[in-house]
């Protein structure tokens, strides 16, 4: 029945090489990324609300250059399995074109009319007002992130996972402890609440920045010419814009969609408390999420190479193997975090965060499903990014992906949220909605074979 989990020698080592960097990286990211929530959450509920609020438009950007990453990765790693360098810079150079222009329009919104726009999303003066305050200053982070996630992108597509890791950590360092010094006025600068953990964002992504460009001149492995980045061809722009423009549209659609729930949320009776225990449960979700995003990079990797190199015989076999290994972390870490919400989370982390009690319960209801799915969530997260985009299946990737979360969970949750106004409970029902379909529809084109494409070909 498991006879695909056997593969070639070196197979599941390589698999460990490539994923380790990229958990880590991500463990580093979301665990700093909790750090941080803890210490706005020391300012209270209103605060923490306040800085979900403004990353509702924030993480739809953030999805975009996500989007961006992953359709530059597709291509990137195929090109890699063919060692054509030259096709990986031009891609490089459209990535950056199009990641920066975006993410630098949003970023101008927010610094002009901080207050109107961040209006759309939440209901509370309070909130929009302290919102405001964050979002104005750190929507210009993610310009800076624009860059340096192309960049380690690209090194990850090439089997260099590393460089991610290394640039990522000292950054999210180093925004933790300025987060410490601006947000509470430690060391002798101004206690800036909100809005210093804002400058530390942003202070931390241009010290990104300028590790990225000291790498790009002083590496030897892949050399970076400018003119192939300013200028990267309409050929390539093509290519890009009708592969990788599907996975941006994907990660674009997912992130506008997922921003849609706290929008929900936010206009419910007692948002402030759901807002805050969204924050909570959404930073222990980045957590436990960081097995099955690494074997879902790795999968892209090890599969377009596979195509670019024109060894696709036993892919099938691959894709069902690292597919399995997604539902056994899933099923650990979901019971490690249940253990966590019942056990630990009442005692300990809730009172760091000063939650009310109302907020605290709602917090564990949400983990708790959370936790219930992870193995679903998990197989879909490798299937569909990971499997079935890797092979370049980009269009069937992104119907699968998208349509559940928008024909089907988005009205659930508006229906009982803003509709039925039923209890948070209903509403956070959505996501296991979501995985279920996911699931039956992905492993149907999975079985197919139909999802191995050679993206490189003219």
């Amino acid at each position: 029945m498991f006879a695909f989990m056997k593969q070639k020698p070196g197979f599941y080592r390589q698999v460990v090489l490539l994923a380790t960097p990229i958990v880590l990286q991500n463990l580093i990211t979301s665990a700093l990324g909790m750090a941080d929530t803890f210490m706005v959450g020391m300012l209270g509920e209103a605060p923490m609300a306040a800085v979900t609020l403004a990353n509702i438009p924030l993480f739809a950007v953030q999805m975009f250059i996500f989007g961006v990453q992953s359709g530059s990765s597709v291509l990137i790693s195929q090109y890699w399995g063919k060692q054509e360098m030259e096709s990986i810079n031009r891609v490089l150079g459209v990535a950056l074109w199009v990641a920066l222009g975006v993410s630098s329009v949003v970023a101008v919104v927010l610094l002009i009319c901080p207050v109107e726009f961040l209006s759309l999303f939440g209901n509370e003066p309070e909130v929009i007002e302290l919102a405001a305050q964050y979002g104005s200053i750190a929507g210009f982070s993610f310009v800076c992130n624009a860059f340096t996630m192309m960049y380690v992108a690209a090194y990850r597509s090439m089997e260099r996972p590393q460089l991610g890791m290394y640039i990522l950590g000292a950054s999210m360092t180093v925004n933790t402890f300025l987060n410490w010094v601006f947000i509470f006025g430690n060391l002798g600068a101004p206690a800036l609440g909100v809005r210093g953990a804002a400058v530390a964002t942003l202070t931390a992504r241009l010290l990104e920045v300028s590790i990225v460009i000291l790498h790009m001149m002083k590496n030897r492995f892949f050399r970076v010419h400018l003119h192939l980045l300013l200028q990267p061809g309409m050929d390539m722009t093509r290519r890009f814009l009708k592969y990788g423009g599907l996975v941006v549209c994907n990660e674009t659609m997912w992130g506008l969609g997922t921003s849609v729930f706290p929008t929900i949320m936010g206009h419910m009776a007692g948002s402030t408390e759901i807002l805050a225990a969204y924050t909570i449960a959404g930073n222990m979700e980045k957590i436990v999420m960081v097995a099955s995003f690494g074997l879902a990079s790795t999968a892209a990797i090890i599969i377009g190479r596979e195509i670019g190199a024109g060894r696709q015989d036993r892919l099938l076999d691959v894709g069902k193997a690292l597919n399995t290994l997604a539902v056994a972390c899933g099923a650990v870490l979901g019971g490690l975090l249940l253990a966590l919400v019942w056990l630990a989370a009442p005692i300990w982390i809730y009172p760091l965060f000063k939650l009310s009690s109302k907020a605290a319960s709602v917090a564990s209801i949400m983990m708790t499903v959370m936790a219930l799915q992870m193995p679903l969530k998990d197989f879909n997260t490798v299937n569909i990014v990971g499997v079935l985009r890797g092979g370049g299946d980009v269009r069937a990737a992104t119907l699968i992906d998208i349509s559940p979360l928008w024909l089907v969970a988005i009205p659930y949750a508006a229906l009982c949220g803003l509709v039925l106004k039923t209890s948070v409970f209903w509403v956070y029902l959505a996501f296991p909605l979501e995985q279920v379909v996911k699931f039956f529809v992905g492993i149907h084109r999975l079985r197919s074979g139909k999802w191995v494409r050679d993206l490189t070909q003219a």
